[in-house]
C-alpha cells in the first residue's frame, strides 16, 4: 500500500509541483494535499466555524481597538459581517502535515459572462447575494440586484489563469469562494494563506488553505489579502476595495519610466541587438528571394523582381511571422539580409510600452493622440490619485482595462467601478486608459449612431532618418448597437471587433464608401482634413519611437523594414483656440497584421508593400509618404 501512495504522491508533483512551488505551499503537506484531493476530503467543517460579528450601534461607546477591527471589516456597510475562527477543541499545528484544507469555489467564470451568468444559472444569483450581503428576496433575478452583485463581487472575486491552450482559454478565470473561504477575513499579521490550484485529473480548481503559525480554539483564520507585497503605499492601494482610503496627495504625473526599465524589457525579451552596419547597397535589377512563412504573402506577392526560396540561408529577405531575436548574429554573418522586423518594435507593439514613449511627445500625461494611460503594475498608486481627482471633481470616470499584450480585445473591460480595476491587475499585466466617453459616431441606418474604428497600415521603411508611409486604403469596423455610456458588458455596443465572435453580425463598409457618409454626416469635417490629423499623430508617435538609441527606441538597423497596422478612433475634442474639433485617439499598433482584406480588395497590396519596403520604389504603389 505504500508504494501505491509514494506512486500517487509522485505523479501528483510531476503534474502539480511546480504550481504548489509557485503558490509557496509548504512541501510537508503536498502528501496530505494530495490524498484530500483524490478522495474529495473537505475537512474544514472539523476544525472551523463560521460566526457573526454583531454591529455596534454608533450610540454605544467603541473602545479604539473595536473600532479598528469595524474599519477592517471587507464589507462595510453590506448587512451582518462575518469571520471564521477555529473550533476544533485541541487547536490546530502547523506542524501537522494533516494541517492543510480544500475549499470549494462557488462560482467561477470569466468577467465578460458575470451578467448573463447571474440571470440564467438558477440560485447563482441567491446565493451571491446571500454571500454578499445583497437583498434579494425574490424568485425572479432583478436588474437591480444583479447590478449590485456584479459591484460588490470586486470584494470577494480571487482569479487565475490557464497557462496552455488558445489565447481565449488564457483569458484569466474568476472565482469566488464558497461561504467559508469567503468569509476568512484580511489580517496585515495573517494566520493562514491561501492559493488556487487547478487539479488536472478532475479539470476543477479548489483553494488550498495552510496555517502560518500554531492555533488555539477561538483563534481567528485570516488571510493577507495583499499577499506578497511588501510596499506600504502599493498595499494600501491594493486594500482599498476593503479599506477605504484617499490616495490624493500622491501626484498622479506619470514621467517616462528610467532607461534601466527599457533595458529590463529586453533582457526578458532575450533580444540581441545588432552591431553597426553600413546600408547595405543593391543592383538595380537584383531580383530578391524572399523565404516567409506566411501564406498571404506567398499567395499575393507577385512582383517580377522578387522570388520565392524554400531555404532560408540563401534569402535575400526575411519575411516571418514570428518575432525575430537574433538581430547580433544576423548583423554579424549577413548584414545584407534585410528582414521584415525592427529591433525593439515591441516598444510600439505592448501598449504599456507605447504609453511610456508617447510621453516623450506629450509630457507626464501624455499626447493629445493618446487616451490617458496607466501602467496598473508600475503606477497603481497615481492612477488611484487620478481616478479620486476626477470624482472629486464630477469628471466623467469610465476606463478601459486592457492587457499589455492581448488583441482582438480579449480579456478587455470597461468600468467605472475603482474596486474593479484594482482588482483586475491581480490577474494579468494591464494598462489602464480612458475610456472615451464622447466618440465620434457613424449614423447606421439600420441601428443609429454607433461606435466605429480605423485601421491604417503604415510601412516603416527607415527608423533614422525617419521614412513612414500609409497604404491609401483603411479600413473600418463598427459596433453592432447605437452607442451610450451604460451596459458597459454589452461587447456588440462598446466593442468594434466582430470578426471573431460567433454568430455576430460584422458590418463592412469600404473606405471609398465611407468618406461620403462621413462627409454628409458630419459636412463641417472633411475627411483630408480629419486624415491629415492622423498622419500628424502618427509622425509624433514614430519620432518619438526612433527619438532615442535602442533599447530605448526603435533599433536604426539599416536591414529592417516593417509593416504595422495602427487602429484608432476620433473623439469631440476642443482646440486651443476653442473650436470643436475630432481628435485621433491611437487605440494599438499591431505587428504583422491580418492583411486578409487588404489581399482579397486589392490583389496588389504586397507588391506595393514590398516594392515600397524593399526596393524603395513608390511610384504607382498604393502608398503615401508621411515622414
Amino acid at each position: 500500500m505504500a508504494g501505491d501512495g509514494e506512486e500517487a504522491l509522485a505523479a501528483f508533483v510531476a503534474l502539480h509541483g511546480a504550481a504548489l512551488r509557485a503558490s509557496r505551499v509548504p512541501t510537508q503537506y503536498w502528501e496530505s494535499l494530495s490524498r484530500k484531493l483524490r478522495g474529495e476530503v473537505f475537512d474544514a467543517g472539523d476544525y472551523f466555524g463560521i460566526m457573526q460579528v454583531e454591529e455596534v450601534d454608533e450610540e454605544e461607546e467603541v473602545d479604539e481597538e473595536m473600532e479598528e477591527q469595524l474599519k477592517k471589516k471587507p464589507n462595510p456597510g453590506n448587512g451582518p459581517c462575518f469571520k471564521v475562527i477555529v473550533t476544533n477543541e485541541n487547536g490546530l499545528q502547523a506542524s501537522n502535515p494533516d494541517s492543510v484544507f480544500l475549499v470549494d469555489h462557488a462560482w467561477t467564470y470569466r468577467a465578460e459572462h458575470a451578467r448573463q451568468q447571474l440571470r440564467r444559472v438558477p440560485g447563482l444569483l441567491h446565493r451571491m447575494a446571500n454571500l454578499m450581503g445583497v437583498h434579494f428576496h425574490g424568485e425572479v433575478p432583478d436588474e437591480g440586484s444583479i447590478e449590485q452583485v456584479l459591484q460588490e463581487m470586486w470584494k470577494y472575486n480571487q482569479t487565475y489563469q490557464l497557462s496552455q491552450g488558445t489565447a481565449e482559454e488564457k483569458v484569466p478565470v474568476w472565482y469566488i469562494m464558497d461561504e467559508f473561504g469567503s468569509r476568512i477575513q484580511h489580517s496585515d499579521q495573517p494566520s493562514f494563506a491561501a492559493a488556487p490550484l487547478f487539479y488536472m485529473p478532475q479539470q476543477i480548481a479548489y483553494t488550498v488553505l495552510w496555517p502560518l503559525r500554531d492555533l488555539e480554539t477561538g483563534d481567528e483564520v485570516t488571510r493577507d489579502y495583499a499577499y506578497g507585497e511588501t510596499d506600504r503605499l502599493i498595499r494600501k492601494c491594493v486594500l482599498l476595495p476593503w479599506v477605504p482610503a484617499e490616495v490624493l496627495d500622491v501626484n498622479c504625473f506619470t514621467p517616462e519610466p528610467p532607461d534601466e526599465h527599457y533595458q529590463a524589457i529586453l533582457a526578458e525579451n532575450k533580444e540581441k541587438l545588432p552591431v553597426a552596419i553600413k546600408p547595405p547597397v543593391y543592383a538595380k535589377d537584383k531580383v530578391f528571394k524572399v523565404f516567409t512563412d506566411i501564406q498571404q504573402v506567398l499567395n499575393n506577392l507577385t512582383h517580377p523582381r522578387f522570388v520565392f526560396t524554400d531555404n532560408e540561408g540563401e534569402a535575400d529577405i526575411l519575411y516571418n511571422f514570428s518575432h525575430f531575436k537574433d538581430y547580433r548574429k544576423l548583423s554579424e554573418e549577413r548584414p545584407e539580409v534585410m528582414v521584415n522586423q525592427f529591433p525593439c518594435e515591441n516598444l510600439l507593439t505592448v501598449k504599456d510600452c507605447l504609453a511610456s514613449i508617447a510621453r516623450r511627445a506629450g509630457g507626464p500625461d501624455g499626447p493629445r493622440w493618446l487616451p490617458r494611460t496607466f501602467n496598473l503594475q508600475t503606477e497603481l498608486p497615481q492612477f488611484i490619485s487620478y481616478f479620486q481627482q476626477r470624482e472629486r471633481r464630477g469628471e466623467d470616470n469610465h476606463w478601459i482595462c486592457k492587457p499589455w499584450n492581448l488583441a482582438r480585445s480579449l480579456d478587455t473591460h470597461i468600468t467605472n467601478n475603482l474596486n474593479s480595476i484594482i482588482r483586475h491587475r491581480e490577474s494579468s499585466p494591464k494598462v489602464v486608459c480612458k475610456y472615451i466617453e464622447e466618440p465620434v459616431l457613424f449614423e447606421r441606418e439600420d441601428v443609429g449612431p454607433v461606435k466605429f474604428d480605423v485601421r491604417y497600415v503604415v510601412l516603416l521603411r527607415s527608423a533614422r532618418p525617419l521614412q513612414l508611409y500609409s497604404y491609401d486604403v483603411f479600413w473600418l469596423r463598427f459596433s453592432n448597437r447605437a452607442f451610450s455610456l451604460d451596459d458597459l458588458d454589452d461587447y456588440e455596443k462598446h466593442f468594434t471587433v466582430m470578426n471573431y465572435a460567433p454568430g455576430v453580425t460584422l458590418k463592412q463598409v469600404h473606405c471609398e464608401d465611407f468618406i461620403p457618409l462621413f462627409e454628409k454626416q458630419y459636412p463641417e469635417y472633411p475627411w483630408t482634413t480629419v486624415q491629415a490629423s492622423i498622419f500628424k499623430a502618427f509622425a509624433e508617435l514614430f519620432q518619438a519611437a526612433s527619438s532615442k538609441p535602442a533599447p530605448l527606441g526603435i533599433c536604426d538597423y539599416p536591414s529592417s523594414r516593417a509593416i504595422y497596422a495602427i487602429d484608432l478612433m476620433l473623439k469631440w475634442d476642443t482646440s486651443r483656440d476653442g473650436k470643436r474639433i475630432m481628435q485621433p485617439q491611437i487605440l494599438e499598433v499591431n505587428f504583422n497584421p491580418d492583411c486578409d482584406r487588404a489581399c482579397q480588395y486589392h490583389p496588389t497590396f504586397f507588391n506595393d508593400v514590398f516594392s515600397t519596403l524593399f526596393l524603395d520604389e513608390t511610384d504607382n504603389c498604393h502608398v503615401t509618404r508621411i515622414v
